[in-house]
């Protein structure tokens, strides 16, 4: 797609969060939808029982996704919170993925630790803020949010007994040569510590996708319409190789069928090894290495200073 877009402004710079990669198990659809739309303060033993019972109904729960790389914008130490935006402006995104273990009948993964991190509308990233997302696009600075330029868009959750995290985001915007896309870990073993989660190991990295006919109408509202240039389709991107969920699609509920702009519901049951260790770090994993998961011009080395203290 060839994005052809118009104007408006967007809000910028406060503070918290970053990190992320994804795991995904094809034919949990309804377990999944079931699971990740479970209020986490209000779920009881027996609806996590119930969503278990569901979940291992489904063979597809023991097929994993195969690890992809972390890309060139992980930055270690994100904030545990729900809410990741701070003040950067975008289409909503209720995010809800349901954790379970593959390697016991699809039961939920209390304690899992989600860690998810995106671009922004104009396909800038937290603690890289300099890198050309390609196309033509403002500078990230003229956003006139009050998002920290090192923490935005970045944070972890930590599930409940339903194996459900949920976040508050904005629908990510793109770069050169990606799809849209969220990038997310699972940990496990850690704990919650000053804000921050700490110790345990990444039992998979992967990264989350967006239908291409959704994601074309929204980057045609703003803020996402001052980046203009050529999108990369689900079947053209490096990552995405067509599993549907079982490669990270994401099943995505308009919260008003009519104007997209109100903001959208995304959900995927993640299926994970608890046993299994993957951080996607370096080349490994399969699908696109450093820096071919980067917008042209993005460093190849480490964030700002402030960012990766």
């Amino acid at each position: 797609m060839t994005g052809n877009h118009k104007d408006r402004s967007i809000t910028r710079r406060r503070a918290l969060a970053v990190t992320g990669g994804t795991v995904a198990a094809g034919g949990l659809a309804v377990a999944g939808y079931q699971a990740a739309f479970a209020d986490t303060a209000t779920t009881t033993a027996e609806e996590a029982t119930t969503a278990s019972a569901s979940a291992s109904e489904s063979s597809g729960c023991m097929t994993l996704m195969a690890s992809v790389t972390e890309g060139p914008y992980y930055l270690d130490g994100a904030l545990v919170r729900k809410d990741i935006t701070e003040g950067k402006s975008g289409v909503p995104l209720t995010l809800r993925l349901t954790v379970v273990d593959a390697t016991d009948g699809c039961t939920p993964v209390k304690g899992a630790a989600v860690e998810i991190w995106h671009c922004d509308a104009w396909g800038y990233y937290s603690g890289y803020t300099t890198a050309n997302p390609g196309g033509s696009a403002p500078a990230e600075s003229e956003d006139g949010s009050t998002a920290d330029d090192d923490t935005y868009l970045r944070g972890y959750q930590i599930a409940g007994a339903n194996g459900v995290v949920k976040f508050e985001t904005i629908f990510p915007g793109w770069y050169t040569p990606r799809t849209c896309h969220i990038h997310l870990k699972v940990h496990t073993g850690g704990q919650k510590e000053d804000g921050t989660y700490e110790g345990g190991k990444v039992n998979h990295t992967g990264q989350l996708f967006f239908d291409d006919t959704i994601a074309e109408e929204i980057f045609t509202l703003e803020p996402y319409s001052k980046h203009s240039g050529s999108y990369t389709t689900l079947d053209d991107d490096m990552v995405y190789d067509g599993g549907g969920a079982s490669s990270g699609l994401l099943t995505l509920e308009a919260v008003h069928k009519k104007d997209p702009s109100k903001g959208y519901k995304g959900f995927l049951t993640v299926a994970v090894d608890p046993d299994a260790e993957n951080t996607g770090a370096g080349s490994g994993g399969g699908g696109g290495t450093p820096p071919g998961d980067a917008p042209s011009g993005a460093p190849s080395g480490s964030p700002s200073a402030s960012a990766s203290s």
